[in-house]
């Protein structure tokens, strides 16, 4: 039976445009008939993979996802003295185990290094590359057929391990997500505003006052419900058997998902929240969200206080229809409440 860590988070954020669409306004779906605020699963996971928190907890063990793998080796060579031609020739070589490279006719050979897709190489790999490197500028050369073979399956990148990598070429490297992210909603109806604003050149003179720039960005406000699903059991497969780095990843996972903000205009609103309900369940019956519990959008002044009993309420009716295994556990922490502590949701989550 696969285990499962569920965490459904509530977390207000106040005007601001976490993430833009193709026109620049605030991301939107329609739930329940009416619109609503929303954030992508994948503007939700870049923030969190990249952010100051899961650094510092998973250091070393975090992957690079790019499509400049190429064109990043080749400069390492050339600055080290290689030959253009072998720089360009290894560096191809190399890009290449991970994906198909560009060939655009109008582009320069450096710039055809590239690969079409992203690509998620592990510090295993990347390790592997310098090491190769290294030897190639030593030894004047480039690199056989054997040495080539650059990518791993036991790789223990925990980004890799979680969100999973997809290697069209190679789909023997590919790997599994063990982590299940839902898009971010808002909880309530919502109207997108328009923000027209000014921007005025200081060296103005009297005779001189008008703005130097104007323009318009959207922003709105929304308490968001936000829903994340792991299999313990698929993470602890994609790290080798290692449990002691699944407990600081799935520690420094929620601790990531709690208290860091998508960076979308964070200079213009400084739109950075902390989640004020969490509902974290473990066990081993079949995952489900909670968001049916918001189909009806929340309306009146003490949403927060709604939010977290439609929430709890659905839980217990969920529970009540379909019954409960005696080893599935809960644990809430809620802010205004005063009931729950991070470090208590961490040590429930990650044992």
């Amino acid at each position: 039976m696969t285990t499962f860590i569920q965490l459904h988070i509530l977390t207000a954020y106040a005007p601001s445009n976490l993430n833009r669409d193709d026109t620049g306004r605030p991301k939107t779906a329609i739930m329940g008939g009416v619109e609503r605020l929303r954030v992508s699963s994948q503007s939700l996971k870049r923030a969190w993979r990249t952010s100051d928190v899961f650094e510092d907890a998973l250091n070393g063990h975090i992957g690079t996802r790019t499509r400049r793998l190429g064109p990043e080796i080749y400069k390492q060579l050339r600055d080290k003295g290689v030959a253009e031609k072998m720089a360009l020739s290894i560096a191809g070589k190399i890009a290449e185990q991970f994906g198909k490279l560009k060939s655009d006719k109008g582009a320069s050979a450096e710039e055809n290094l590239e690969i079409e897709q992203l690509v998620h190489a592990s510090p295993e790999e990347q390790q592997q590359i310098q090491k190769l490197l290294a030897t190639l500028i030593t030894d004047n050369r480039e690199a056989n057929p054997e040495e080539l073979n650059l990518l791993r399956a036991n790789a223990q990148a925990v980004d890799i391990a979680l969100f999973g990598r997809m290697l069209a070429s190679k789909p023997e490297f590919n790997v599994e997500a063990a982590c299940q992210v839902a898009h971010a909603l808002g909880v309530s109806a919502v109207t997108v505003e328009e923000d027209f604003f000014t921007a005025v050149d200081d060296l103005n003179g009297k005779k001189d006052s008008g703005s130097a720039h104007m323009g318009e960005q959207g922003f709105a406000s929304a308490l968001f419900y936000s829903y994340i699903c792991i299999s313990r059991d698929l993470l602890l497969e994609n790290l080798n058997g290692n449990e002691e780095l699944v407990q600081r990843t799935l520690r420094a996972l929620t601790e990531t998902a709690l208290t860091v903000s998508p960076g979308g205009k964070q200079n213009s609103f400084a739109s950075r929240a902390w989640a004020s309900y969490v509902m974290a369940e473990k066990g081993t019956q079949q995952p489900r969200a909670l968001s049916v519990a918001f189909f009806s959008p929340v309306r009146g002044e003490d949403q927060h206080a709604q939010a977290i009993t439609r929430l709890q309420q659905q839980q217990q009716k969920f529970t009540r229809a379909y019954g409960q295994r005696t080893e599935e556990q809960r644990y809430e922490m809620n802010v205004e409440s005063g009931d729950g502590t991070l470090q208590e949701l961490l040590n429930f989550v990650s044992q």
